[in-house]
C-alpha cells in the first residue's frame, strides 16, 4: 500500500484545484477566502464544474451539503447530478448556485425555539475553507446551516466566527512584538478519540446498548483494568484488522490518522490524529466517529462512543490539543530555550490563564452532557473542576514574575540508563500531569474534559473566544502605553497574580483537591443541570455579544437544546431500564428461584435436611434482593409517571437529575447483585465478562 498516493484520494484538495481550475479562478478563490469576501458566481460556477467532473471520475453520482446541526452529529441530503434534457436524455450537471447554497427543513432539527414547526425554511451555505470529499459515492460539501431569519442552527458557523476572532486579536499582539510578516493566526487542534469495541452478536442482545449506547445494568467482571495489562498492550488480530481498515478509510478522506493503541480498560482503544487547523480538525473528528462505527460493523463489532458504557472501568473522552500558530510557521505557545525572556509567549500564556479562570463555567458547559456527567469525576477522568497545569519550569517562571524576582533557570539533567550500550538523553524540563483537565504540554494545551461522543466544535469556540477576549484588552493597553516593555511586565504580573488560583500541579483525582478547589473559590459543577444556568447569565450573554459569536437569542436557544437533550436522554434510559428490569431480569430471577425451590422440595421429599443447604441460603438472598428490586422498580415507575407536567424544561431537567437518576441507581444496585447469584445460563443478556473480553 502506497500511503502517500492513497492519502486524500477522495478529497477535492488544493492539489486537485490547482490542476482543474484556471490560474485566474484559483487565485481569485483563495483571495476570496483570505480576505473573507463574498464569493463571485463566476468563481463558483467554475469550481462547481471542476468539482463535479472530479467527483464523477471517482464514482460519485450524488452531491450533498454536509453540515453539523445542533444534534452534535452530521446531516446530509443527497441530490444526483442528473439533469433532464428536452430530448428525453440526461446530462450530469452541477452549478455554482447549487454549490453555494442548499435548502433544508430547519424546523426538523433542534433550534431551541428559534424556528416554529410550521416555519420550515433553512439554508446550507458552502464553507470554502474546508475541502469537499467523497463518501459513499456522494460528493460531500462542508457547509454552515442557518434559519430563514439568519440565526445559526449549527456548530460550524460559531467556530468559523471564533477562528476569525482569535486570528484578528492575536495578530494585534504579534504586530506589537515586531512581526510584520504574519497575515493570519491559525488555531490548531489534534483531537484524540477514545472508544470501545464489542462483539455485534452480544451487542444485539443488550437493549440498553442498542437504545442508550451504555449498559444500564452490569456487575463488575472478575477482572477489570486493575492489572494495567491492556494499556498499550498487543493488539488482538480482530482489533488490528479493524484499525488497519479504519486508517485506510480515513486516509482516503484526508484525515491525518496517526497513532492507535489499546487504552486502559478492557476493549477500550484510542486513535490520535496529527494536529491541523481547527475547522478541519472538527470536520475530521466528525468523520472519524462516523467511520469508526461503519468499519466496526464490517468486522462484526460495534463501536461504542458513549462516555461511560461500562460501570467500574474507565470511560472514554477525547483530548483536545489546542494551539495557536502563525501562517509563517511559528507556534505562539512554544516557550523557546529561554521562556522567561520570551515575553510574547508569556503574554499569550497569561491570556489563556486568565481566560480559563474567568470562564471556568463556559469550559465546563462546552463538555456538558448526560454521558459525560457519568465520566467526569470518575477515577480516570478530570473532575468537574477546571484547573491548569503548567509544568515545573513554566510554573516557576510564573511564580518569579508574581514575586518580582529573577528566574535562575532549570537545570536539565540527563536520563542515565546504567546500560553502557544505551545512550543517555536529556530530560524534559517538566513532567506531564495526566490528571489535569487543562494541561500545558510544551507547545499546546491539552483539554481532557470533552466526552468521546461530543463534537469538539463548542469546546474550541470557547477556547478561541475567551482567549481572544483577553488578548483584545491586552492589545488595547499595549497600543496606548508609553513604555511597551514596562507595560508588558505590568500585564504579566497583574494577570499571573490575579489568576494563580487556577494553577494546580497535584493529583486532580484526589478528595483533597476538591476541598482545596473550594477554598480557592473554583467552581465544581458536577452535572449538566448545574452548568446550564451559567451559560445564559448576563455576564456570558455580554461576553458572547461583545465578541459577536452568539446573540442572546441564539445563546438561550442552545441552552434550551441541551436541557431538552438531557431530559430526552434520561427519559429513554429510564424507560429502557424499566423494560429490561420488568421483562427480562425479574422473569429470569423468578425462573432461577423456581429451580432452587424445586431442588429443595426434592431433597425434603427424600429426607435431606435443608436448613443449612446452600440452595436455601441462595434462595433467601435472592428473595430479599428480588423484593428490593421490585420495590425500586415500582418507585422508578411511579416517579416517571409523576414527572412534572410542565413546559418548564429547567424544572423537568432538575427533576430527572434529583429524582430519576437516584431511582435508576437503586434499580441497578439490586439487579447487579442478583446478576452475581443467578446462574449464568438463566441471566437474560451478556454480562461484562462477555462484552469486554470476547473480541
Amino acid at each position: 500500500m502506497n500511503i502517500p498516493e492513497l492519502f486524500g484520494v477522495n478529497v477535492f484538495n488544493d492539489k486537485e484545484m490547482k490542476k482543474r481550475l484556471s490560474k485566474e479562478i484559483y487565485e481569485s478563490l483563495y483571495s476570496t477566502i483570505e480576505q473573507h469576501k463574498d464569493l463571485d458566481i463566476k468563481i463558483a460556477n467554475e469550481v462547481a464544474s471542476a468539482m463535479k467532473d472530479w467527483a464523477i471520475e471517482h464514482g460519485a453520482t450524488h452531491y450533498t451539503h454536509w453540515f453539523q446541526p445542533l444534534t452534535g452529529l452530521t446531516a446530509e441530503k443527497h441530490d444526483s447530478f442528473l439533469s433532464p434534457q428536452p430530448d428525453g436524455t440526461v446530462i450530469m450537471d452541477f452549478s455554482g448556485k447549487e454549490l453555494i447554497k442548499g435548502e433544508s427543513d430547519a424546523s426538523s432539527f433542534p433550534s431551541g425555539g428559534v424556528r416554529a414547526t410550521f416555519e420550515a425554511r433553512g439554508y446550507t451555505a458552502w464553507d470554502p475553507t474546508s475541502y469537499a470529499f467523497i463518501k459513499d459515492e456522494s460528493l460531500c460539501i462542508p457547509t454552515v446551516f442557518c434559519s430563514y431569519t439568519g440565526e445559526m442552527l449549527d456548530k460550524k458557523t460559531p467556530l468559523l466566527k471564533s477562528i476569525e476572532l482569535i486570528s484578528r486579536e492575536s495578530l494585534r499582539i504579534v504586530r506589537l512584538f515586531g512581526d510584520n510578516e504574519t497575515k493570519r493566526i491559525i488555531p490548531t487542534v489534534g483531537a484524540e478519540q477514545e472508544y470501545f469495541l464489542v462483539d455485534k452478536k452480544l451487542y444485539d442482545k443488550r437493549k440498553d446498548l442498542i437504545f442508550t449506547g451504555r449498559t444500564l445494568f452490569g456487575a463488575n467482571a472478575p477482572k477489570g483494568q486493575e492489572l494495567e495489562d491492556h494499556y498499550f498492550g498487543v493488539l488482538k488480530p480482530r482489533v488490528k484488522a479493524f484499525m488497519k481498515e479504519l486508517d485506510e478509510e480515513l486516509w482516503k478522506i484526508g484525515v491525518y490518522a496517526k497513532t492507535e493503541h489499546n487504552e486502559v480498560a478492557p476493549s477500550q482503544h484510542e486513535l490520535a490524529p496529527v494536529y491541523c487547523t481547527t475547522n478541519t480538525a472538527t470536520d475530521h473528528n466528525q468523520i472519524t466517529m462516523e467511520m469508526m462505527k461503519k468499519v466496526a460493523l464490517r468486522h462484526g463489532m460495534v463501536c461504542l462512543l458513549h462516555e461511560k458504557p461500562f460501570n467500574g472501568v474507565n470511560g472514554s473522552g477525547k483530548h483536545n490539543n489546542w494551539s495557536l500558530g502563525t501562517d509563517t510557521g511559528i507556534n505562539l505557545f512554544k516557550p523557546g530555550k529561554n521562556p522567561y525572556e520570551n515575553k510574547q509567549f508569556l503574554i499569550f500564556l497569561a491570556a489563556v490563564l486568565r481566560a480559563v479562570d474567568e470562564h471556568q463555567d463556559l469550559l465546563r458547559y462546552s463538555v456538558a452532557s448526560p454521558g459525560n456527567d457519568h465520566r467526569l469525576g470518575g477515577n480516570e477522568a478530570p473532575p468537574a473542576i477546571v484547573s491548569v497545569y503548567l509544568g515545573g519550569e513554566i510554573e516557576e517562571i510564573v511564580k518569579c514574575i508574581i514575586e518580582g524576582v529573577e528566574y535562575d533557570g532549570v537545570k536539565v539533567d540527563k536520563i542515565r540508563t546504567g546500560v553502557n550500550i544505551l545512550p543517555d538523553f536529556k530530560m524534559d524540563t517538566a513532567d506531564r500531569n495526566r490528571t489535569s483537565p487543562f494541561a500545558f504540554t510544551g507547545n499546546k494545551f491539552e483539554f481532557r474534559m470533552p466526552g468521546s461522543s461530543m463534537s469538539i466544535s463548542t469546546t474550541n469556540v470557547i477556547l478561541n473566544t475567551m482567549t481572544a477576549d483577553v488578548l483584545r484588552e491586552f492589545s488595547d493597553r499595549l497600543e496606548k502605553c508609553r513604555d511597551f516593555t514596562a507595560e508588558v511586565n505590568n500585564i504579566l504580573k497583574e494577570t499571573f497574580t490575579a489568576h494563580s488560583r487556577i494553577i494546580f500541579s497535584g493529583n486532580n483525582y484526589s478528595k483533597e483537591w476538591i476541598e482545596e478547589a473550594k477554598r480557592r473559590g473554583l467552581l465544581n459543577l458536577k452535572s449538566t443541570v448545574d452548568v446550564l444556568p451559567y451559560l445564559v447569565s448576563q455576564k456570558n450573554v455580554k461576553f458572547f455579544e461583545r465578541n459577536k459569536i452568539f446573540t442572546e437569542k441564539e445563546l438561550h436557544a442552545r441552552c434550551e437544546i441541551v436541557y431538552e437533550n438531557y431530559i430526552k436522554t434520561l427519559n429513554i434510559e429510564a424507560n429502557t431500564m424499566l423494560d429490561m428490569a420488568k421483562r427480562d431480569i425479574l422473569p429470569a430471577v423468578l425462573k432461577y428461584s423456581g429451580k432452587l425451590a424445586q431442588s429443595l422440595v426434592s431433597k425434603q421429599k427424600i429426607g435431606i435436611d435443608i436448613s443449612d443447604d446452600p440452595a436455601r441460603i441462595s434462595l433467601d438472598r435472592i428473595s430479599r434482593l428480588s423484593k428490593n428490586l421490585s420495590t425500586a422498580i415500582d418507585v422508578l415507575d411511579n416517579d416517571m409517571t409523576q414527572c412534572p407536567g410542565t413546559k418548564d424544561i429547567v424544572k423537568l431537567a432538575c427533576y430527572f437529575n434529583s429524582t430519576i437518576i437516584p431511582d435508576m441507581d437503586a434499580v441497578r444496585e439490586n439487579a447487579d447483585k442478583l446478576e452475581t447469584i443467578v446462574d449464568s445460563s438463566d441471566w437474560p443478556f451478556p454480562v461484562y465478562s462477555d462484552l469486554m473480553f470476547n473480541i
